[in-house]
């Protein structure tokens, strides 16, 4: 399985999931239908299916045209979600399975942004290669989703799951937002030098315009805020042991920064 990151709308990514062997492809939150159906040209391959992560319209604003252009394929979404995913067909929760080419992924329910948001994870195949993640807007590079329908409790425990998972992780988020988040980290988080690397390196990638999706997992363990609510230094940043509480002080000075 190739991953394809197509850029879409002003920040947005779409991934493409290439099965080279059965010359199929399968897209994360097609935000817009253009930059799909070009790769898929390029390739000339055929659409089989459409995994999203939650309804927001920069998430499945392309999924009508797509299943009009390639009425078989199949579009997975939360079960929570349910009647919000334009042409949903399967209704995922948290444990369910899904296959695309020789890779299968976990499905975690990970709500806080949204109260139904789903994300993928697909193990490496053997040891020692990168697992997969789609996470939607559940966690950024460097950041987390702003909380429309969750609350900060839900988002720890989501961002829990996710952290859990092993450092060697490519983090596949949907916007490309890291330079903003990284700036927002130094904040709260000053006397990190892995931190000060990262924003520095990010910094002159996105002065030469190079994307910085996706991210590593252990990165991110490292330096992102979010990720980073039970560390002594951002309990002591907004005075709180509370990890929830922590996280929501964090969250809260995100919002207005």
């Amino acid at each position: 399985m190739q991953v394809i990151r197509l850029s879409a709308l002003s920040d947005n990514y779409i991934f493409m999931l290439y099965d080279l062997q059965h010359n199929i492809a399968a897209v994360v939150d097609p935000a817009e239908s253009k930059p799909v159906l070009q790769q898929l040209a390029q390739l000339k391959c055929n659409l089989v299916a459409i995994f999203n992560t939650h309804h927001h319209h920069d998430h499945v604003g392309a999924n009508l045209e797509l299943i009009e252009k390639f009425p078989q394929l199949t579009v997975y979404a939360g079960i929570e979600d349910r009647g919000r995913i334009p042409g949903q067909q399967v209704f995922l929760q948290e444990g369910d399975r899904v296959q695309f080419a020789d890779r299968t992924a976990e499905v975690f329910f990970v709500p806080g942004h949204t109260r139904a948001h789903i994300a993928y994870y697909f193990p490496p195949v053997t040891p020692g290669e990168t697992g997969e993640l789609f996470c939607g807007d559940t966690l950024f590079a460097g950041g987390c989703g702003r909380l429309f329908e969750g609350t900060p409790a839900q988002m720890v425990d989501s961002l829990s799951k996710l952290r859990a998972l092993p450092d060697n992780t490519l983090v596949w988020c949907a916007h490309e937002y890291t330079l903003s988040n990284l700036r927002f980290a130094l904040t709260v988080d000053s006397e990190n030098t892995d931190l000060q690397k990262r924003f520095a390196k990010v910094t002159d990638m996105r002065q030469r315009q190079e994307a910085t999706v996706p991210s590593l997992l252990g990165i991110e363990k490292n330096t992102n805020p979010f990720l980073r609510w039970d560390h002594p230094s951002l309990q002591l940043a907004v005075n709180s042991k509370d990890p929830v509480q922590t996280f929501a002080k964090i969250r809260g000075m995100k919002d207005k920064f």
